[in-house]
């Protein structure tokens, strides 16, 4: 007969998710409420024992998720960061996804629409063409900076102290036989790949993989985002280099 689990681990196994219910509901309870809440009106809105309300309320102060004001409690600064951020993507895949679209249908490949988060890309969108063979990043997936077209370009972008940085954090991790390993050839290459204006994945992160990646700047020169041409690499053309920078570009001039 298998053993029922113990109290203990009952209370472990659902005690994460019971605390994100309630630390949920009293954010939703203080944005109800023009004013700043008291911990009274938050307990018994949220219907949680004051201590218990407390507790989360305070773990929620240190994080930036509520502010105190007085005895009262009111939504933290954080939380409107993190909006900005969910709003900046969507305005960005808004903006970037025609142009994609146009793009993708002049080359018959795919392109990607990427962010850089710490020290990898996130695919945040993709215009796949009509083809059977084709290559197909999935939306939300990651890759390390120094295996993709795009994330060489961020890499160069930085200071040379900050790319060493990356090697000795990461290690450089080969994922094929023909990718980056070793930290000066690295700090090389990344230097050339943003003096050329673009780069490529040369079956770095995949084999049999080829890409060409810039990037989309903003009004300031700050780097937005990325846009790559992904195709097997035996159909991967020269020739779409100027019709990505251009693409990248017009994206950047629509953003501001």
């Amino acid at each position: 007969m298998a053993q029922s689990p113990s109290k203990s681990q009952s209370e472990s196994g659902s005690g994460s998710i019971q605390v994100i219910d309630r630390l949920t509901a009293l954010l939703e309870a203080i944005a109800r409420n023009r004013d700043p809440v008291s911990l009274k009106v938050l307990s018994a809105e949220t219907e949680l024992h004051p201590s218990t309300a407390f507790r989360i309320l305070a773990s929620a102060i240190e994080n930036g998720l509520v502010a105190r004001e007085g005895s009262n409690y009111r939504l933290g600064i954080r939380l409107l960061q993190l909006g900005s951020r969910v709003a900046s993507h969507q305005d960005l895949r808004r903006e970037a996804r025609p142009l994609m679209e146009t793009l993708r249908d002049q080359i018959g490949e795919t392109v990607n629409l990427t962010v850089r988060q710490g020290d990898e890309v996130v695919y945040l969108d993709r215009a796949l063409p009509e083809r059977m063979m084709r290559v197909e990043q999935r939306i939300g997936s990651r890759a390390p900076l120094h295996v993709t077209a795009v994330g060489k370009l961020m890499l160069g972008e930085g200071s040379e102290a900050d790319c060493r940085a990356y090697a000795q954090r990461t290690g450089l991790p080969g994922y094929t036989r023909y990718s980056l390993t070793d930290e000066e050839q690295l700090v090389q290459h990344v230097s050339g790949c943003v003096r050329a204006g673009f780069a490529y994945d040369d079956e770095e992160a995949e084999t049999g993989v080829g890409c060409i990646g810039v990037l989309v700047h903003d009004d300031a020169g700050q780097i937005v985002a990325g846009l790559s041409i992904s195709a097997p690499i035996e159909r991967r053309r020269d020739e779409w280099i100027e019709l990505l920078k251009a693409t990248a570009q017009e994206l950047s001039t629509q953003l501001g």
